[in-house]
């Protein structure tokens, strides 16, 4: 039974909201016109909203409920914690149990190399993470004029002035006189948007990352930091680059001894169906930013996984890292995290979704081609993406869009919320993440949901 202080109708819930609750990425007036939607509980994949619809999860709550809403071993471990040790900082020569162990542990899981983690409670903090840490280790190596960081156009790397500066999302940077200096951007890897005609996914791959390397002599390889990727670009649509790309982009910092960092806040902890994105496209990353699947969301945690090469430089060469937060290494979120951790390991989630859901559901995403409204569909792991058209590619013509004023995908996604599926528009692509606890009778039911709302998007956008 909910207490008292939740005890409301959904109308009175959308009052509060408006009067008083600014939500992230949000046109403030529009939602106060039209209301918030109330979810009131979950529970493995699904919702509940204040108005008693079951509602099907296909984005992990914001790419973060991995192992799925109700698992009583992460609610368990933050009680205890909770009773135990509810707060202590990490500041003045001091630690925690949990803070300790999670690091162990997340040296046991992730790639060779990474023996060492800075904390923080979210992506967006891992991504200025970075940002001071890339330059504070070349600072301390005597070249102090490697500050440039490269990113990619479209790229999301959080919502703080750091992190938004090194995604590329001209919407964001238009709002905040973005980026600050000393960070530039190249194109995506994303071949139907940007590969010449007849060009092959494996030549547009290795011309894409050409890109990264015409970036570095046109800033100058003495200045040039490091450069910074997601495995899979999420929020910008779940663009997948083409296998080639990855090892090419490898072998350019290799060669100009740049830094490597992978931004695996989206990609992390088996979404791919290995524990970390960068082992499924093959690079050795320097450094990895976390968050999200640590603790499947159900309390804030993120981080950088520091690689020796770094790490050996700030740690035996000493002087203070001036950089941190009040709830680095927090103890209620880092016990949570381990037991996540040790759940995903139990139920084999990992290699569930390399050998079972996730070639399954590209199986099934495969067939959504035959749906006129559908130009693309592709899927990593358990994340895929859909590309609304208006006419599909031809072999003599390309496929032809929408026009932006239709809103294609907002039109989508409205049919996805009001039967019961939640997927996210970025543009006319429709994106998904669901829980890696997905079974593929599971799927089998989000896929007759996304049918039915492609249906639905059709006959209102053509009339037929």
């Amino acid at each position: 039974m909910a207490p008292p202080q939740f005890e409301h109708s959904t109308a009175q819930w959308q009052a509060l909201d408006a009067a008083h609750f600014l939500h992230p990425f949000t046109d403030f007036k529009a939602l106060a016109a039209k209301g918030s939607r109330i979810i009131t509980r979950a529970d493995g994949i699904y919702l509940w909203d204040s108005d008693g619809h079951k509602i099907f999860d296909a984005m992990s709550g914001l790419w973060c409920v991995n192992v799925g809403y109700g698992q009583r071993p992460l609610i368990e471990a933050a009680t205890h914690q909770l009773e135990t040790l509810p707060f202590y900082n990490a500041f003045f020569q001091t630690a925690t149990p949990p803070a300790i162990a999670l690091a162990h542990k997340l040296s046991q899981l992730s790639p060779p190399g990474f023996e060492h983690v800075f904390y923080t409670s979210s992506g967006s903090e891992g991504n200025d993470t970075v940002v001071r840490m890339v330059r504070r280790y070349w600072d301390v190596l005597g070249q102090k004029s490697r500050k440039t960081i490269i990113s990619r156009r479209n790229a999301y790397h959080g919502s703080t002035v750091a992190g938004a500066s090194l995604g590329g999302m001209p919407d964001m940077h238009e709002q905040g006189d973005l980026p600050i200096p000393g960070i530039v951007h190249i194109d995506q890897p994303h071949y139907s948007e940007h590969a010449q005609p007849g060009e092959s996914r494996d030549d547009f791959g290795r011309r894409a990352a050409s890109w990264l390397e015409a970036k570095i002599l046109e800033v100058g390889a003495d200045k040039v930091a490091a450069f910074i990727g997601e495995p899979v670009q999420g929020a910008g649509g779940v663009i997948i680059p083409p296998d080639t790309y990855w090892p090419e982009i490898q072998r350019i910092c290799d060669q100009y001894g740049i830094l490597l960092v992978s931004d695996e806040v989206i990609c992390g902890f088996g979404r791919t169906g290995y524990w970390f994105g960068c082992e499924r496209f093959g690079t050795r990353p320097d450094l990895i930013t976390f968050a999200k699947g640590v603790t499947s969301g159900y309390v804030p945690l993120g981080g950088v996984l520091v690689g020796e090469r770094v790490a050996r430089v700030l740690i035996d060469q000493g002087g203070d890292f001036n950089h941190g937060y009040t709830y680095s290494g927090h103890p209620v979120a880092c016990a949570v995290a381990l037991a996540n951790l040790e759940l995903i390991e139990q139920m084999g989630l990992v290699q569930r979704v390399r050998h079972e859901t996730g070639p399954y559901l590209a199986q099934q995403y495969a067939k959504l081609l035959e749906h006129p409204l559908v130009g693309e569909a592709e899927t990593c792991g358990l994340m895929g993406a859909l590309k609304l058209v208006r006419r599909k590619a031809t072999d003599t013509s390309p496929a032809e869009p929408f026009p932006s004023s239709v809103g294609a995908g907002m039109v989508c996604r409205g049919h996805c919320f009001a039967n019961g599926l939640i997927m996210r528009a970025v543009g006319d692509r429709m994106i998904i993440a669901p829980p890696l606890v997905l079974t593929c009778e599971q799927i089998d039911e989000m896929m007759g949901l996304i049918r039915k709302c492609l249906d639905l998007t059709w006959t209102e956008l053509t009339g037929v």
